[in-house]
This record gives structure tokens, C-alpha cells and sequence, in this order.
């Protein structure tokens, strides 16, 4: 789950992290009246969506004046921000972030993650702070440090100031770096966050060290621990079939085909987009149904997968094991009947109970079409698309 700038940055300052001083707002009066509130002679307007590379798309503006911000907020608010990690679609812009400017003299890139090889945290800086942390990769590679983070001690002290000492930092401040640091590193671990970005991290003229933007990712299966971090979820930023699907305990990642996938197991679902893509086809979405495929949870695999009006096919692949074919062809005989829908279905069972669940499809009599092995469902689901579109067409030119 992915939060705000805002709300990273009022976690991160509880932490020990230097912020700088900054107000919420969701209007263009309210925003300007935060900066007369704060004071000060400069702001910084920032857009507050789920994507990097707010800066380059005009989602974050400097002003000089309160008046400036409510012009500069009106023409913010209710926009779709566009930027290289949304999309063309874009994110909406639904509140802003006021911010005191201050003085930079250095920008540092700072980044907690997840090291999967390692099976640690690992700290990724750079001097070069203030570009994406793959640009820095490309261009300056040797100025990125790392450390890694021993799980049984915690991040220790020396290991700060090796990373301080390594990014320049002037001796009366690595203590403040220190302290920086390790504020990150409890957030990231007591929260059961899997990524922690402060980009830049800057050192002001005044020798302060402030996360000037800051990123936190958290892990959707420790969020039952962590609710006031469940609370900070902002649906609106969220693809809403993703955001549907995850109310209604599935996993569904949308995609941008034509042929939606109904399987249960997230390995059998990736083996099914593959085999897709090889027999042609281009897989319109993710989507895991799990262990226990009720019938009802089947029928509202369907509704999900038919809010897209991409969807021009359908594929249903049970593999059951923990899961029964019968229970799952009850489901998809249920769906079609209470919604049916206008385009070819392909259904492909095994595992427990298949013969049951072959006779339920075949007495339903819905126009579904059957399938013994996965290839054969990637092949008659991409024959069955390519069909029903080529006879569409044929209808609309006559």
C-alpha cells in the first residue's frame, strides 16, 4: 500500500526525521491560507498523487506570494496529473501540500529496501540526490554507497556514520545524519514497510538535514498490525478494479489486453498469462481467486473481470488441489446466469472433483466452451476473440 508525501513525511518526523514546516489543504483558499498561516515569504505547492515525477508533469510549483498558490492551486485541483509512472490515464489531484521553501546547499538520495538476495534491509544513498535512483544508477553509478542491515541487532551507530563519512557529510553534522537514518530505519521496521525514500534528502545553508520528499510502501499483509496506517489509504489513487478486487479478497492487477483471466494460484495465473501471450492473445488482467474458490467467490471474479470494457474473452484455469471444480463450475454457471455476458467463455478444469464439475458445465447449458489442458484454453480462448471480434465487425459494416 503506497501513502501520501504528506503522510510518510508525518510519519517519518514522529521517527526523528527532520521535515520541513508544511500544511494540508483541499481547495485553492485553503491552501493560500495555510502559507499566511506558516508565514514566510516563499512556498512550495505540491500535488499530492501516487507517482513520482511530479516535478517534470507541473505538479509541484514555487510561489512567492498567497495569491500566487490559490492561482496556482486552481488550476491544480480536479486535474489528472500525468506523469511516466501513471500513465496516460493519469492521477487525479484532490489536495495539495504546502511547504515552506528552504535554503538548499545539497541534495542526497536516500532509500530503504527490501533485499531479497540478502534477506536484509539495505540502505541505497548518493550524493547525487534530486533524480530517480535509476538515473543515478545510468549516469554517476559510483557515487551510490549501500549497507546492509543485520536483522538480529538493528541498524547500529558506526554503520550511520560510515554512510555519513561516505556522502561527504560534514563532521558537525554526521550526527544528525545518524539520528536521520536511523529515525528511517525504525519507521521502515516497525511499521512493516517495504520501502522507505527520502529523494531529495537536502542539507540546507543553515546546516539542517530535511527530507524534502518522502516515499513509504507498506506490506498489505502486515496492515491487520498497523491499522492508523490502513486509515491512510486514498482509494482515488488506486486503479479501481485493483481497489474493487482487493475489497472483496482477490488479487488482481489490471493489464492492458483483451482477454480476462479467471485462476486460482498466483504461480497458475502468471503460467496462464504467458501461454496467452504465446498462443497470441494479449491477457487483460491478473487475477487470483485463491485457495478457497466458492461459488461465490467465482461469481464475483466474474463481475470484477467484466468491469473492463476491454475485456473481449474470457479464460476460467482451475488447477484444484485445496479448491474443487465442482464448486468452481457452480460459480461460473451462477455468474453467467445472474450477468450474463457477450463474449466467449473458456473453461478449463482439473484436479478434485473434475468429472462433476465437467457435467455441471455441460448440463448448464450456457454456451461455454471446454478445454482439457492450459494450452488448449490459451488456443481456444485466442481463436474464440479473434471469432467474435471478426464477426463484429462484419455485423457493424453491414
Amino acid at each position: 500500500m503506497d501513502i501520501h508525501e504528506y503522510q510518510a513525511k508525518e510519519i517519518l518526523s514522529r521517527f526523528g526525521v527532520g521535515v520541513p514546516q508544511g500544511a494540508l489543504a483541499y481547495s485553492p483558499e485553503q491552501a493560500a491560507y495555510r502559507a499566511r498561516e506558516m508565514g514566510g515569504d516563499r512556498w512550495v505547492v505540491k500535488a499530492q498523487v501516487h507517482a513520482g515525477g511530479r516535478g517534470k508533469a507541473g505538479g509541484v510549483k514555487v510561489c512567492d506570494s498567497d495569491v500566487e498558490i490559490q492561482e496556482v492551486t486552481e488550476g491544480m485541483f480536479g486535474q489528472k496529473l500525468v506523469t511516466h509512472q501513471t500513465g496516460p490515464e493519469g492521477k487525479g489531484i484532490y489536495r495539495v501540500y504546502v511547504e515552506a521553501a528552504v535554503p538548499i546547499a545539497r541534495e542526497i538520495y536516500l532509500g530503504f529496501v527490501l533485499d531479497r538476495a540478502s534477506q536484509r534491509v539495505m540502505i541505497v544513498a548518493s550524493g547525487e540526490g534530486g533524480m530517480e535512483i535509476e538515473e543515478i544508477s545510468e549516469k554517476r553509478p559510483e557515487s551510490i554507497v549501500r549497507a546492509t542491515v543485520e536483522p538480529a541487532v538493528g541498524l547500529q551507530e558506526f554503520q550511520c556514520r560510515e554512510l555519513a563519512f561516505k556522502l561527504g557529510i560534514k563532521p558537525a553534522m554526521v550526527q544528525q545524519m545518524v539520528r536521520t537514518l536511523r529515525g528511517c530505519y525504525r519507521a521502515f521496521r516497525e511499521l512493516d514497510a517495504t520501502m522507505v525514500e527520502v529523494n531529495p534528502l537536502v542539507i540546507t545553508s543553515d546546516d539542517r538535514i530535511l527530507a524534502l520528499d518522502a516515499k513509504m510502501t507498506f506490506d498489505n499483509n502486515a496492515l491487520f498490525r498497523h491499522p492508523q496506517i490502513s486509515e491512510l489509504r486514498d482509494k482515488s489513487q488506486e486503479d479501481p478494479r485493483e481497489s474493487r478486487a482487493a475489497d472483496r479478497g482477490l488479487s488482481y492487477v489490471g493489464l492492458d489486453g483483451n482477454i480476462g483471466c479467471i485462476v486460482n494460484g498466483a504461480g497458475l495465473a502468471m503460467a496462464t498469462m504467458d501461454t496467452i501471450k504465446l498462443a497470441g492473445g494479449e491477457p487483460a488482467n491478473f487475477l487470483d481467486i485463491g485457495g478457497g474458490a466458492t461459488p461465490e467467490r467465482v461469481s464475483k471474479a466474474f463481475r470484477l473481470v467484466m468491469s473492463d470494457k476491454n475485456v473481449q474473452a474470457i479464460l476460467v484455469n482451475i488447477f484444484a488441489g485445496i479448491n474443487r471444480c465442482d464448486w468452481v463450475a457452480e460459480g461460473v454457471v451462477r455468474a453467467l446466469r445472474e450477468n450474463p455476458v457477450d463474449v466467449p467463455v473458456v473453461v478449463r478444469l482439473a484436479g478434485t472433483n473434475v468429472e462433476e464439475g465437467q457435467k455441471i458445465l455441460a448440463q448448464s447449458g450456457l454456451p461455454l466452451i471446454r478445454a482439457t489442458t492450459l494450452m488448449e484454453a490459451a488456443e481456444r480462448v485466442v481463436a474464440a476473440w479473434r471469432s467474435d471480434t471478426t464477426r463484429n465487425t462484419n455485423l457493424r459494416a453491414v
